[in-house]
């Protein structure tokens, strides 16, 4: 079992910076975040596995950093040069299964925390 708890959303013009942060029970082979903005369907975000290789959507790549604290059990999402439609609920992930990953998997991940919403506005 894992259990994970997203904080740091909120509301922020764009242009702007979010620090997302995932507390974890333990640690996973890959863990990520996807979003899911209202009307429509969750989108994998960014995912790093155990050895740090970090894997991102086109979307977000180039503005947005995952990373991790293995000492803390902390994921983090830098999100950096925010746009409108960055608006979403962003979930942190767990994949329990030692298996190759990309952003787009972390929908299908076993485990998810409740969720931090953050606002982009124009």
């Amino acid at each position: 079992q894992v259990q994970l708890v997203e904080s740091g959303g909120g509301s922020v013009q764009a242009g702007g910076s979010l620090r997302l942060s995932c507390t974890a029970t333990r640690f996973t082979y890959n863990m990520g975040w996807f979003r899911q903005a209202p009307g429509k369907e969750r989108e994998g975000v960014a995912i790093i596995d155990r050895d740090g290789s970090t894997s991102y959507a086109d979307s977000v790549k180039g503005r947005f950093t995952i990373s991790k604290d293995n000492a803390k059990n902390t994921l983090y999402l830098q999100m950096n040069s925010l746009k409108p439609e960055d608006t979403a609920m962003y979930y942190c992930a767990a994949d329990t299964l030692y298996r190759f990953s990309t952003a787009s998997d972390t929908i299908d991940f076993d485990y998810r925390g409740q969720g931090t919403r953050v606002t982009v506005s124009s």
